[in-house]
């Protein structure tokens, strides 16, 4: 192997790269106790009066009425006399309108009913960079604020997923969803590897390198004395859900940037998948084969004997720059081929968000007051015109 110079040592590569990534490891640690002390846990922010309103899908008058009437939680008032409430306080909330204050077929807290099967949305793309999991992190986030009960499950050995909700697979020696796809004795129960987060109604299956092992694994079942085993790994992760079913109403799988035994097993289980997409001729073409890939491996799946049974599949314009001229020309291009399955709204590109990835934070963890509110305000207007949209498509597949 290649030796290196550094500090005036000849050190291979492989130990500087190990060397390298420890030091980043301690130094995001570091910053980690400093962000969430004394526990190095993540906290949440409140939420004001019109986002609490917005989640809750009611008028602010209706919130400060019951609040004036001492129903409900109470929330926390500033000098000036403005309302603001916790997570669990919107919970609160969310079940007393439920109870008290239904009208019609109006729900406040949008549970899976009898006959609603638990949806599991995969979001994928060949190619990194192109905010896959930045949609993920947020899609999870703004269901579980909506009041859907949610797992989000981080399939890319990266970690990025993981990290964003404070978790540092290095260190926290978490288990990761491999535990549960394992082919031999030491597998575990899926509900040995989900974890809490600091959103309410909101868990997450961390990730960490270990998920790499799958993709080696796989395809050693598939030629061992008992291969039965490995013909049928694209189940495991339906058949893992099956346990925690009456717990969610909604999954939210983020695969890992290529077309491996991980994502596949994904696609298998999902009820809709995502595919985000950078409006850019090269991000284009890339997606262009990893759907030609895509397609001619899951009809040999298929073949094989899997059942996918995709309420919808949906492409998202991601970091989408409105003012760009080829980049809206590049949508034009891909609403006038797919007018069924592209989603109407964009995912704008935002300082806001890219920011607040930095702290390792999404939008909706951050306070409005750090960013100029334009930017802020724009930034979230698009992410919640995107997930909306993709909560009213999930409504749809229960038949609501």
């Amino acid at each position: 192997m290649r030796e290196f110079e550094n500090n005036g040592a000849t050190i291979p590569f492989d130990e500087i790269i190990l060397q390298q990534g420890e030091l980043i490891s301690d130094r995001l640690n570091m910053l980690r106790m400093e962000q969430y002390p004394p526990d190095a846990q993540k906290s949440l922010r409140q939420f004001s009066l019109a986002e609490v309103a917005y989640f809750l899908g009611v008028t602010q008058s209706n919130i400060k009425k019951l609040h004036l009437e001492g129903k409900g939680p109470e929330p926390t008032t500033s000098t000036s006399g403005r309302r603001s409430y916790s997570g669990e306080q919107m919970l609160e909330l969310r079940a007393y309108l439920d109870k008290h204050g239904r009208s019609g077929k109006k729900r406040y807290v949008p549970h899976r009913q009898e006959g609603e099967d638990l949806h599991v949305i995969s979001v994928v793309n060949f190619k990194g960079g192109s905010g896959k999991t930045t949609t993920a992190a947020h899609l999870a986030q703004h269901l579980a604020l909506r009041g859907h009960r949610v797992l989000a499950i981080d399939l890319d050995p990266q970690a990025s997923l993981t990290a964003l909700h404070g978790i540092q697979p290095e260190l926290d020696e978490v288990p990761s969803l491999y535990e549960t796809l394992r082919y031999d004795e030491e597998r575990k129960s899926i509900t040995e590897v989900i974890r809490k987060t600091n959103i309410p109604n909101l868990d997450i299956i961390p990730a960490s390198l270990d998920l790499q092992e799958y993709e080696y694994d796989t395809p050693v079942a598939l030629t061992s004395k008992d291969p039965q085993a490995g013909r049928a790994f694209f189940t495991r992760i339906s058949e893992a859900l099956k346990e925690v079913d009456d717990r969610y109403d909604i999954v939210v799988i983020d695969c890992p940037p290529q077309l491996g035994y991980l994502t596949l097993t994904a696609l298998t289980a999902s009820s809709s998948v995502l595919i985000t997409v950078h409006p850019q001729m090269l991000d284009v073409m890339s997606m262009s084969q990893f759907l030609l890939m895509l397609g001619g491996i899951m009809k040999t799946i298929r073949d094989a004997g899997a059942q996918m049974n995709l309420k919808w599949f949906r492409y998202l314009v991601t970091r989408f720059e409105p003012t760009d001229s080829p980049q809206k020309q590049m949508v034009g291009f891909m609403q006038a081929m797919f007018p069924g399955q592209m989603l109407q709204s964009h995912m704008v590109k935002s300082t806001a968000i890219s920011d607040a990835g930095i702290t390792k934070q999404t939008l909706y963890e951050v306070e409005r007051a750090q960013f100029v509110r334009a930017t802020y305000d724009r930034a979230m207007d698009s992410l919640n015109a995107v997930n909306d949209e993709i909560t009213d498509l999930v409504h749809e597949a229960w038949g609501r």
